[in-house]
């Protein structure tokens, strides 16, 4: 897999957050995945598909959420349980996030810590910016830049852990 330089300035310290986590917590998933209900059956399940093809075990709401179940208290539980978390950030989300709805807590706590790969699809880091500065601050992926597939698995690279971390 191939990283630009600014891809490997961005992205390191991600890759730093998921190896000590992965020390200290092995039973964590690898990813959160947070994107738009809009996109819930769209390309934000591609994206999980993908994701899980590369091995990556990823928090999806669409698979992690039974009927039932809390929503936000089980979307916080998938939170508290990831290595780190990707933001599928679609038209949608930009719309989401600037009506202060769930989407906006999520990206509100993986902010917070340096959990955070941002992966631009079908809009660019010139409209984030306008919804979210702090969110377009932070390099990440964009599908103009690479296909769906390349983009996961680039994310399955960076998030992948040692098996050294898994057993100890």
């Amino acid at each position: 897999m191939t990283y630009t330089p600014a891809e490997v300035r961005a992205l390191a310290p991600v890759r730093r957050t998921v190896e000590l986590r992965a020390r200290q917590q092995p039973d964590l998933r690898d990813l959160f995945l947070c994107h738009a209900w809009d996109d819930r059956r769209g390309v934000a399940t591609e994206l999980h598909r993908l994701l899980e093809a590369q091995g990556v075990s990823v928090w999806f709401s669409e698979k992690d959420i039974v009927l039932g179940q809390p929503f936000l208290r089980e979307i916080d539980r998938g939170l508290a349980k990831s290595r780190t978390g990707a933001v599928l950030v679609t038209p949608a989300l930009l719309t989401r996030v600037d009506s202060r709805g769930v989407s906006d807590r999520e990206l509100s706590e993986l902010l917070a810590r340096d959990l955070l790969i941002p992966v631009v699809h079908e809009t660019t880091y010139e409209e984030l910016r306008k919804v979210s500065p702090l969110l377009a601050s932070r390099n990440g992926l964009s599908t103009s830049d690479d296909s769906l597939a390349v983009v996961a698995a680039k994310i399955a690279e960076l998030v992948a852990v040692e098996e050294e971390f898994q057993s100890a």
